[in-house]
């Protein structure tokens, strides 16, 4: 048997990190097994559904490692309307589901208790199609549905309970429940592979494949994600974009080694592995039944490992969104002209130690770039305060005396200054550091006097001067 597993995701927002971690545990199935990865869309919600999101399904997958024409589709769900009327057509014509024109409020008031759910009063009447008359699934009466899951071992589920549940709109259009089997049905899906949310319509879809004469699939419900509040992550409440994630500037690797971590861990005492060691360790059985809280500090201090483990040839290259602007990144604050990658190239080995994403980049080199230096008033406040105008004056003075503007002389005509004045070094730089990048924290100072140059540093030191008189 050819192992084929399916991502269906909706095309109706931003890419939630739910549904990347999903798609990378359904992605390893598929590569363990010599197996074929389908992408689904389903994108019958057409009130909600967007060409846009279609499109930044597929370029999430990509940055994941996910990559188009390795894996088979998309397919659209749309695309298969005639199967899912077929098979509710075959439902009904063998008395497994019938019509039922009753509403929520009909039930209740028949049972008196809006909990019980509907009641079967239409299973025996006979209806046929019409307005405002939908198409139920006739449950079992008896037994028990059992539900063989990689994960969650056998939950096992009353029929009794399970309400007769409708499969099709008045309209003739199929419900996601229906339509969801139908279409894994058709894609000849062996695997099943989504979050636990999705269990207790489970039962459902499992009666539904043994009614149309199918085989279920390998069922295996991994856990929810959930927030520090141990909530279920939500669009509207926490930050769940892929997307945002991808332009704050979280790299790749980095996320795709923490979503795994989600619900599992690999062997040893360890959690960053390579992408080789994941797909060789991952196993669905090893996956946890517990919520997986999705930590973004812990993600962030994740992503500073990775970053720091870049050549600084390819950290540099991978900050190259942030330097120049994407259709998705804003431009940086200077002057594109005004960029020398030269430059750059100097301090980015001094940055790479010191960013946790790569966004961070832009605050600790745009004063290179920049006609003034950015202005911070807490900074300035904090750093400009009694005899910071004596060291500006003093450090101008002995800057511009030096014969070689590198940074350990810098640093020596700094310390001298200091020394003078009783002071240590970390009190001298202070203000000299505000009066060049405009902040209290950043690059080694020296090494960013020596990038910036000779002329710039001190006309910078003079018009903090100038601002410090007025």
């Amino acid at each position: 048997m050819t192992v084929r597993v399916r991502f269906a995701p909706s095309p109706t927002g931003m890419f939630h990190v739910g549904s990347a971690r999903s798609a990378l545990q359904n992605w390893i199935v598929a590569q363990q097994s010599g197996g074929v990865f389908v992408l689904r869309i389903e994108d019958t919600d057409a009130a909600r559904n967007h060409p846009q999101w279609t499109e930044g399904i597929l370029t999430a997958l990509e940055w994941i490692g996910i990559a188009q024409g390795a894996y088979e589709g998309p397919l659209f769900q749309s695309s298969y309307a005639a199967e899912h009327s077929a098979a509710a057509a075959r439902l009904l014509a063998e008395g497994k589901a019938y019509y039922c024109d009753c509403t929520r409020d009909d039930a209740v008031a028949r049972t008196g208790n809006k909990h019980t759910g509907y009641d079967g009063f239409c299973r025996d009447r006979g209806l046929g199609p019409g307005e405002g008359r939908a198409l139920r699934f006739r449950t079992p009466d008896e037994g028990e549905t059992v539900v063989v899951d990689l994960v969650r071992g056998e939950p096992t589920f009353e029929n009794k309970l399970i309400e007769d549940f409708v499969i099709a709109r008045s309209d003739g259009s199929a419900v996601f429940l229906l339509a969801n089997v139908v279409d894994d049905m058709t894609m000849g899906i062996t695997h099943v592979v989504r979050a636990e949310e999705h269990l207790p319509n489970t039962p459902k879809q499992q009666l539904l494949w043994e009614a149309l004469g199918v085989k279920p699939p390998v069922w295996a419900h991994v856990p929810v994600i959930v927030n520090e509040k141990r909530q279920k992550l939500s669009k509207r409440r926490d930050k769940v974009a892929l997307e945002a994630y991808r332009d704050e500037g979280y790299l790749a690797d980095a996320m795709r080694n923490y979503l795994m971590l989600l619900g599992w861990a690999p062997s040893g005492d360890r959690e960053i592995v390579p992408w080789s060691v994941i797909e060789q360790e991952f196993r669905l059985e090893d996956v946890n039944h517990s919520p997986a809280f999705f930590d973004v500090k812990k993600l962030r201090a994740f992503n500073g490992e990775y970053i720091r483990a870049l050549s600084a040839q390819d950290f540099a290259a991978a900050c190259g969104p942030w330097l120049y602007g994407t259709q998705t990144i804003p431009a940086p604050p200077w002057r594109p002209e005004a960029f020398d990658p030269a430059v750059f190239a100097a301090v980015a080995p001094l940055a790479q130690t010191r960013i946790a994403v790569l966004g961070e980049i832009v605050e600790y080199v745009d004063f290179l770039f920049l006609d003034e230096p950015p202005v911070d008033d807490a900074s300035w406040a904090k750093a400009m305060k009694e005899g910071a105008a004596d060291i500006l004056d003093a450090a101008a003075q002995a800057f511009g005396a030096l014969d070689s503007w590198t940074a350990e002389p810098l640093k020596a005509a700094l310390e001298s200054v200091g020394e003078q004045r009783g002071l240590k070094l970390g009190k001298t730089q202070a203000p000299i550091r505000v009066a060049v990048t405009g902040r209290t924290v950043g690059l080694p100072l020296f090494e960013s006097l020596e990038a910036l140059g000779r002329e710039r540093t001190l006309a910078r030191l003079a018009a903090a001067r100038t601002r410090l008189a007025a």
